[in-house]
């Protein structure tokens, strides 16, 4: 721990805690739809967008209504970007000539993006043409997030209201956060990342030549550019046979040899195969694109999902100190506001801070624990004076540990999923956190606008459970609550965990999960425990060593993250357009203020305790075993 680390976090948190209310009262404003300072240039375009599409802006939608709307947009996103990235090597903007998406690979992606989990089972650079990054995937970065926290305008507007069926309209909520706060914050951004060196460019990749040239094996071609190929015979291994056909033993074993196979007449079986030739290198090319657009709002609205396969460690997509500085400070921005944000919505913003002050507590606490476990040294090498090299494993020496673990914890409480490092090679405490940040539901500010909204099941779990202790009918923010309710709120808490750990379990035990495991034991598990943690609370970071571009993997993470995305809407939206319609109450003295260290305090053990009551068990076949095996001297 050295003076500058600690400068760095105590300006990081700083800057983020004191632009809240600046940001999150000006959010309010625009959802209210009050006069803001852009308003001038764009409100005209407000209007235009209503016009041309044909809503009218003073229209209100019921919850199941407004739940349609957000279930259509995202369906009909998904379908486009999946028919784009299956045609993209026919679309424009593909100057390095990359292929289509196989369709499970199209499938998982176009739902990822769409769902602003943004997973990656490929990397994207070898894999995405600038159309496909920019008109498919940056396009579904902006709307995703939008949709996102219009979901939670309309929660926040329809715990205020009373004996209405109506709680906003998502054309217009959507229409006004893309206009206003996704457009501007990421033009925002992108300018001091373009500064910095981060590339924006629709340019061919150019070539350099490398230092050291050399030779790999590559299939003939003919003058039209046809594959050459050749005949060559189809072996089968059988038993080697003596003088007397008895077969030849060793070691109790039979000797195997190769032999010619034959077919049912007795000739011999053979294939056709390419003829291989080989081939100098002496230059490679570099990845360059439309970056740093992609970067910035991949980074401020809990998207995740990089140009670069190996994210934000590549040196292209995070160059300098001060990049990196802006990116983590764009992890927190907006998800830091929204809580600001949601006081103002519901009248109550010592209630707003109270939830504020809960996140920033489990926060902290997961990256300072996060940091302490991966500073301690390897008892594997400790004796071998290599510990402190092994620690570097999967980061960039330029970040170091603190940085590393910062980003890596903040981009899994925030449901950002950028990484800068690789978390598979973390120690497995330190490992731990980020997976217990995404398993816990990913609220500790979490995504944009799901985050909340997912809080706030927790915070009727603890207002039903103070209720019960107190005897006396629960209530939030001046509304009754019933079993309507408790029911859903249980129901957004569940169905995500159960998205979680049943396809996980599945692939364990199946062989196509287990084929695509780099790594056995715990750490094995722990890999494919993320990636499902991760789909089913649509975060997008990767525990690394899990090769999930296959189609077991690619199908079954889709569906952890339609699951994920969805069972949180329905229920939060379900919820507050029941206590729409409700009157609101007067607060009495036996009333449970939501906003005191109490409430705090009993929210923080009802987090902590379902999440280890839920995840405990997995947890232990994962990180905790693999912690006690390393102290054994054994590694994965």
């Amino acid at each position: 721990m050295s003076a500058h680390e600690i400068i760095q976090i105590v300006l990081f948190f700083g800057i983020g805690i004191a632009l809240t209310p600046f940001l999150g009262r000006f959010m309010w404003r625009v959802f209210t739809g009050q006069r803001t300072f852009l308003h001038p240039i764009l409100g005209p375009i407000e209007k235009l967008v209503y016009k041309i599409t044909g809503v009218n802006p003073e229209e209100e939608m019921t919850w199941l209504r407004y739940l349609w709307a957000v279930i259509i947009m995202t369906t009909v996103g998904f379908v486009s970007l999946m028919a784009m990235l299956m045609m993209q090597a026919s679309l424009p903007l593909n100057p390095n000539n990359l292929p289509n998406l196989s369709w499970h690979l199209a499938f998982n992606t176009a739902w990822s993006f769409t769902c602003n989990a943004d997973w990656q089972s490929y990397m994207g650079e070898s894999t995405m043409s600038y159309f496909s990054q920019t008109v498919g995937l940056s396009v579904h970065q902006f709307i995703s997030g939008a949709s996102g926290l219009a979901i939670l305008v309309a929660v926040g507007r329809a715990l205020k209201r009373a004996t209405v069926n109506s709680i906003g309209n998502f054309w217009v909520d959507i229409t006004r956060c893309t206009l206003y706060i996704v457009i501007p914050l990421s033009v925002l951004f992108t300018l001091p990342l373009a500064w910095q060196g981060v590339p924006q460019s629709w340019k061919a990749n150019p070539t350099a030549s490398i230092v050291e040239p050399f030779t790999i094996q590559v299939p003939k071609t003919d003058d039209k550019g046809n594959a050459v190929t050749t005949t060559v015979p189809v072996t089968e291994s059988k038993p080697k046979l003596d003088d007397k056909g008895q077969p030849v033993l060793a070691d109790g074993k039979p000797v195997m040899v190769d032999v010619p196979k034959l077919d049912e007449k007795g000739q011999p079986v053979t294939t056709t195969q390419p003829v291989m030739v080989d081939q100098k290198v002496t230059d490679q090319p570099i990845a360059i694109g439309p970056v740093a657009s992609f970067e910035s709002c991949k980074q401020l609205f809990t998207n995740g999902g990089g140009f670069y396969g190996v994210n934000s460690a590549h040196p292209f997509e995070n160059p300098t100190p001060l990049a990196s500085f802006i990116e983590m400070i764009a992890i927190i921005l907006v998800p830091m506001a929204q809580v600001y944000m949601f006081g103002l919505l519901v009248g109550n913003l010592k209630h707003a801070w109270c939830l504020f002050i809960v996140m920033f507590v489990l926060y902290f606490g997961s990256f300072a624990f996060g940091w302490w476990a991966e500073s301690q040294p390897n008892p594997v090498y400790a004796d071998s004076g290599m510990a402190a090299a092994v620690h570097m494993e999967g980061k960039e020496v330029r970040f170091g540990v603190m940085n590393s673990v910062l980003w890596g914890t903040s981009a899994t409480a925030i449901d950002n999923g950028s990484v800068n490092s690789m978390h598979d090679s973390w120690m497995p405490l330190a490992g731990l956190m980020p997976m217990w940040n995404i398993l816990i539901g990913e609220m500790l500010f979490g995504g944009i606008g799901c985050g909340l909204y997912c809080m706030l099941f927790h915070v009727l779990i603890t207002v039903f459970i103070a209720g019960l202790m107190i005897g006396r009918t629960p209530e939030y923010l001046g509304k009754k609550l019933g079993a309507w309710e408790a029911t859903w709120a249980v129901i957004g808490v569940l169905l995500p965990n159960a998205a979680a750990l049943i396809p996980a379990a599945i692939s364990v035990v199946i062989p196509a999960g287990v084929a695509s495991m780099a790594n056995q034991g715990p750490h094995g598990f722990s890999e494919v425990l993320y990636a499902f943690g991760e789909a089913a609370n649509n975060n997008g970071s990767a525990f690394a060593g899990l090769n999930a571009n296959v189609p077991w993997y690619n199908v079954a993470l889709g569906i952890s993250i339609i699951i994920g995305r969805f069972a949180p809407i329905i229920a939060a939206l379900a919820i507050v357009g029941n206590l729409a319609k409700k009157k609101t109450v007067e607060a009495s003295a036996g009333t449970l203020p939501t906003h005191g260290w109490t409430f705090g305090i009993t929210l923080v053990g009802v987090i902590v305790v379902v999440a280890a009551l839920t995840f405990f068990p997995a947890l232990l076949l994962g990180p905790f075993i693999e912690h006690g095996l390393m102290l054994a001297g054994r590694t994965f």
